[in-house]
């Protein structure tokens, strides 16, 4: 039995905000039920139940949406309650959620404190930035109403991480972004770049691979830098690479370069391998009805490892395969012939390890030493 990785949609598709790029919001329109509702008690419970029972080393309560935080902080309570009811020695449970941070009051603060919860906030940069995309049901910025969050955070001294989207003006001011963020002592930084729509549809905000890869050589530089002044900064995918130099697989099942597939749970228990691929063809089962054994060896799940596996003949003879590894299957589509094709940010990767590369490997070696 491993250790198992949940990520919950307790709350569904419903969100309190109308972020323009949501890829969620495009997930869900491709499939026959855009929205589950708000998962039930006893959902709920078998969710827990199942994890518990199937895992070894750890449980990982990943909470997401949608915005998980309109399930509402008594359904986090029981979670808290249910977490005791079916703990078994030898099994450590950790918790997470991801939240737009809209919400998000001094009781929410202080139930995530004092419950050890680890926090992912999305922030999206400084108001101009994060404001052109990120608003609320009304149309309006939602800028203030976050730094209101992390106020709060600071106060309560919840444990959080920054998660901002690398939309294309995002990564045309790249410097300013990094600046806000270590000026304003954001020292856990999460980048994901923007998704295009499933099937291709493009917005204003969408993310072209010249400009991410200038983004990348511009974050990077800020993070050497901070290394160098023995001033901490923590930026996920380039945490990963020193990760995977050193010999250790990436903890961000994207930068491996095949799909590990975990458990997405929905609001009515549906079981899905993926969060970019939350789609009726990809349900492998339910909560309510099967063990998450049944559901990791069904045929849905095999096929969607196995439809990561082929990598393309540029990738191998590629210098840098064995940090980049291909990337993400979502960054790969579509498939040609039903295999993966090139990665749309190769150049991006590409410009990045020619110029960073050397830089990464002399990181290794002085923490290795």
């Amino acid at each position: 039995m491993p250790p198992v990785s949940m990520l919950i949609k307790p709350a569904s598709s419903s969100c309190n905000m109308r972020c323009r790029y949501c890829f969620y919001a495009d997930v869900v329109s491709h499939r026959e039920l855009r929205n589950a509702g708000i998962m039930n008690k006893q959902t709920h419970e078998n969710m827990v139940r199942r994890a518990m029972e199937y895992a070894e080393g750890s449980v990982s309560f990943a909470f997401q949406g949608g915005e998980p935080t309109l399930a509402g902080l008594d359904f986090f309570r029981r979670h808290m309650t249910l977490c005791k009811k079916y703990a078994k020695t030898g099994v450590q449970i950790h918790n997470s959620l991801q939240t737009n941070g809209y919400a998000v009051d001094d009781e929410w603060a202080k139930f995530f404190s004092e419950n050890h919860f680890l926090i992912g906030l999305s922030l999206d940069g400084p108001k101009e930035i994060h404001d052109l995309f990120r608003k609320d049901a009304q149309g309006q910025g939602t800028f203030n109403r976050i730094r209101q969050t992390v106020t709060l955070f600071n106060r309560h001294k919840v444990e959080y991480n920054i998660l901002c989207v690398v939309t294309e003006e995002v990564a045309k001011n790249a410097n300013k972004v990094m600046n806000f963020f270590i000026n304003n002592g954001f020292s856990y930084l999460q980048f994901i770049p923007c998704l295009d729509g499933l099937e291709g549809e493009k917005g204003e905000w969408s993310l072209s691979a010249k400009r991410y890869g200038e983004f990348l050589v511009t974050s990077f530089n800020k993070y050497y830098s901070c290394f160098l002044k023995k001033k901490f900064l923590s930026i996920r995918n380039f945490d990963n690479y020193l990760s995977l130099l050193a010999g250790y697989p990436a903890e961000n099942c994207g930068m491996n370069g095949r799909c590990a597939a975990y458990f997405v749970v929905e609001g009515n228990g549906d079981v899905y391998p993926c969060d970019f691929y939350v789609l009726d063809k990809y349900r492998g089962g339910n909560v309510n009805q099967n063990s998450l054994r049944e559901i990791r060896n069904s045929e849905v799940f095999k096929k969607f490892v196995e439809e990561s596996y082929p990598v393309s003949k540029e990738c191998k003879e590629c210098k840098w395969f064995g940090l980049c590894r291909g990337g993400c299957r979502r960054y790969r589509e579509p498939f040609e012939n039903g295999i993966p094709s090139l990665n749309f940010y190769c150049e991006s990767y590409k410009k990045f390890f020619e110029e960073c590369g050397k830089y990464i490997v002399a990181m290794k070696e002085s923490l290795m030493r």
